[in-house]
């Protein structure tokens, strides 16, 4: 497999092969990491796939949670919260407004790598493709000249100018949005690394903001700016912008580490997939920054595609692949949606986010790869994501469901079941049992998947409830895992 860009999503994609023992080659045409902060809001439902691939506390450690924002007005600065979001809960664990800056996020995520024994090639850079019904073969410009590469899958995970998507042909509808803005890493003097300061909300043409970057001694400086005018990136245009358009004299910026000018868009791929050749990220759907939806929507991607292609390797059928657009397409242009929305009340001075960013209620409703049953009227339904809950092992030690769940397998889990009803065991399916194995001392399985005794609740590796049944539905499990790859030892 090759995977053609090494951002979030190509990284995300990287770890989770590497872990289902999944050979591939990861490529960049850089000639080294991406050095900027700009997707630097890491979601709730981010931080549950962060935590099942191995490297969430690392993350977390690497940022912190937003500031307060002081918002500067002609009475007086006014300090109020970016975001409310409730305290988390036994099925949602994370609730972190969590600000890692995007040059961090990736290095843990190539750190992560490196112990599963990859890294990224940079400096090599895909000129070339054709495929036919057995694979894909690439050119690739290396330091050392240009390589063929043959692989059974290519993944364009190469950003928003995707020289994937454009060799396929694949249209990139949307529009741009009016907005042209500048986004620059900085040290500055003159500001509190406690707040995210915010001038000129307003005005939206005047607006400009510095945030605190956590895991650095840096802020992130964001501002529109005019279409028609050549923008100075240096210490000194950046100090003479914000001092035009705040009136302090006392702010000077001191050193630039990155910077950019660039156009707002909103547009998503025709098409995830032609052939052998599938678009994940960036490449298949461009964001506007507000409300932390790109980067987040990219490494779920990933996350969802993994699984499919490691099980399709291993000789499950082919037609699971095309359930990752269908399922992933409707969440990019619903995160779209949401994204220009936030961009309007932005523009509008109001910066403030609730439960719509945190992607914990995305899910797959309509899913091919949704088990039908009975109709429920409470708990967890096919295609919702799975919650978490703190339970006790047999043993006497406590443990979490997303425990449990960690990992490339599937999980069958029975409340109050009669283990003698269980499937026979085979490779890739770990069996629980509530009331066995595992114990719901406080309740909280109950609560939060809303099962009777005797039911049965199939959990994909993604994390997405795939089927509940009762004991006389297990033999459509059985079929069903049959279906999808799951194979006996």
């Amino acid at each position: 497999m090759i995977i053609c860009g090494s951002g979030a999503a190509g990284l995300t994609l990287a770890i989770d092969l590497a872990r289902r023992q999944v050979g591939f080659r990861l490529i960049d045409k850089a000639p080294r990491p991406f050095a900027g902060s700009r997707g630097k809001g890491i979601q709730p439902r981010t931080q549950e796939v962060f935590e099942d691939l191995g490297v969430i506390d690392r993350i977390v450690a690497s940022g912190g949670e937003y500031p307060l924002m002081r918002v500067y007005t002609e009475d007086g600065p006014v300090d109020k919260a970016a975001g409310v979001l409730p305290d988390p809960t036994p099925d949602e664990p994370y609730h972190m407004a969590l600000l890692v800056p995007q040059f961090l996020t990736e290095r843990r995520l190539r750190e992560r790598l490196a112990e599963l024994g990859h890294a990224p090639e940079y400096g090599h850079e895909l000129v070339g493709f054709d495929q036919d019904a057995d694979g894909v073969t690439a050119l690739i410009a290396t330091p050392g000249g240009e390589r063929t590469l043959r692989a059974k899958y290519l993944i364009g995970a190469d950003g928003g100018s995707s020289f994937v998507r454009k060799t396929l042909g694949i249209g990139f509808p949307g529009k741009t949005l009016g907005v042209r803005a500048l986004v620059a890493d900085v040290r500055v003097d003159g500001v509190s690394p406690d707040f995210w300061h915010r001038w000129g909300t307003s005005s939206p043409e005047q607006q400009i903001s510095l945030c605190p970057l956590y895991g650095t001694d840096m802020f992130q400086y964001q501002a529109p700016v005019p279409f028609d005018v050549e923008v100075d990136l240096s210490a000194d245009g950046l100090t003479a912008l914000i001092r035009e358009r705040t009136g302090r004299g006392d702010i000077v910026i001191r050193d630039v580490s990155w910077a950019s000018v660039f156009e707002m868009n909103a547009r998503l791929a025709d098409t995830y997939q032609r052939g052998r050749v599938l678009l994940a990220g960036d490449s298949a759907h461009c964001h506007p920054p507000t409300g932390g939806q790109g980067l987040n929507t990219s490494v779920q991607d990933a996350y969802n595609l993994g699984w499919k292609l490691a099980a399709v390797l291993d000789g499950a059928p082919e037609w699971l692949l095309s359930s990752y657009e269908k399922e992933r397409r409707p969440i990019a242009e619903g995160v779209l949606g949401l994204s220009e929305k936030l961009l309007d009340a932005a523009r509008k001075g109001d910066a403030r986010r609730g439960r719509e960013v945190t992607q914990l209620d995305l899910g797959y409703p309509d899913s091919p790869l949704n088990l039908t049953g009975p109709d429920r009227d409470k708990g967890v339904i096919v295609g919702d994501r799975a919650p978490d809950a703190p339970v006790t092992g047999a043993g006497g030690l406590g443990t979490r469901l997303f425990s449990l769940f960690q990992g490339p397998h599937w999980t069958l889990l029975g409340y109050e079941a009669d283990g003698a009803s269980a499937p026979e065991p085979r490779q890739g399916l770990r069996i629980h049992i509530v009331g066995a194995d595992i114990l719901d001392t406080g309740g909280h399985v109950r609560d939060a998947y809303g099962l009777s005794p005797g039911e049965w609740v199939l959990i994909r590796p993604d994390g997405y409830v795939a089927a509940v049944v009762g004991t006389v539905g297990l033999g459509s499990i059985e079929t069903y895992l049959n279906a999808v790859g799951v194979g006996r030892p």
